[in-house]
């Protein structure tokens, strides 16, 4: 049975939009994106400013900013949780952060990356890590960098503001220190604690841009985000990774990913977790 729909997005006008995010993000949408694609645009079109998926084209291909930040931030998908694959979590705690903490001793310097942060729960899952497994880290120069190529999620990151229910699960003792529950009207919101927020940094990013930042990184997590991307773009940013972090330092990566006939420049650990080799 044919789906009857409201507008018209013809195999010409996909191939625009496939061939706009592949040079914008490196993101590849494949034939069976189509249906995600419409339903994330249509609502666009629906509001008025266009007419037809092409006049949409149109204004992407002729440089409308804001059309192209809505198409970029519409096709990323952002799910994510506090302590996601809690085994990466509990691998920085026992074995990274004591690992740093000797070889960093003399610069007490320490560099962590959340690539494809979305809403920031990722680096505030690594700050309470962080901050529960240094005794004395106010002696320590430590910095966590969120970056992510959505413009909304970065600002919500950076807010540090999450429905209340986003932090079911998360230990108790982590909530009590860590969040601070709204009142009145804001009672079902909750909002992290200034302390962590200090030590991380939100900006907008394009990986497959140039980097601002010149590292050594200790540990990068970039976890759900190749998925996206072909082959060869897999290679050059794994490369560009192991370039920008230190030696013997850490990436973790998601669940669904591996590093298998993309890079040899790792060493598999187990479980998602990799090592620089020298």
């Amino acid at each position: 049975m044919t789906r009857i729909r409201e507008f018209d997005m013809s195999d010409a006008s996909f191939e625009r939009i496939r061939r706009f995010v592949s040079e914008k993000t490196g993101i590849v949408l494949t034939e069976a994106k189509k249906d995600m694609v419409y339903g994330r645009l249509s609502k666009r079109i629906r509001k008025g400013r266009f007419n037809t998926f092409d006049e949409f084209c149109d204004a992407l291909e002729a440089g409308d900013e804001e059309e192209q930040e809505f198409m970029i931030n519409a096709i990323t998908t952002n799910l994510t949780a506090f302590f996601r694959e809690k085994h990466h979590f509990d691998f920085l705690a026992n074995t990274v952060i004591p690992e740093l903490i000797i070889k960093n001793r003399i610069s007490k310097r320490i560099r962590i990356w959340s690539a494809g942060c979305s809403t920031g729960e990722e680096p505030y899952s690594i700050a309470m890590i962080l901050k529960q497994s240094i005794p004395n880290i106010e002696q320590w120069d430590i910095k966590i960098l969120a970056t992510d190529l959505d413009a909304n999620v970065v600002a919500h990151g950076k807010a540090g503001i999450y429905r209340a229910d986003r932090i079911t699960g998360i230990e108790e003792r982590y909530i009590k220190k860590w969040f601070k529950y709204g009142k009145g009207d804001n009672a079902d919101s909750v909002k992290v604690s200034p302390e962590l927020q200090s030590l991380i940094t939100f900006k907008r990013l394009n990986l497959l841009h140039e980097w601002p930042m010149r590292g050594p990184f200790d540990v990068i997590f970039c976890r759900n985000v190749v998925i996206y991307f072909d082959k060869d773009t897999q290679k050059l940013l794994f490369d560009r990774y192991a370039d920008i972090l230190a030696a013997e330092a850490h990436l973790f990566i998601g669940h669904s990913e591996s590093l298998y006939k993309v890079t040899t420049r790792f060493d598999n650990l187990g479980h998602t977790i990799y090592r620089k080799n020298s």
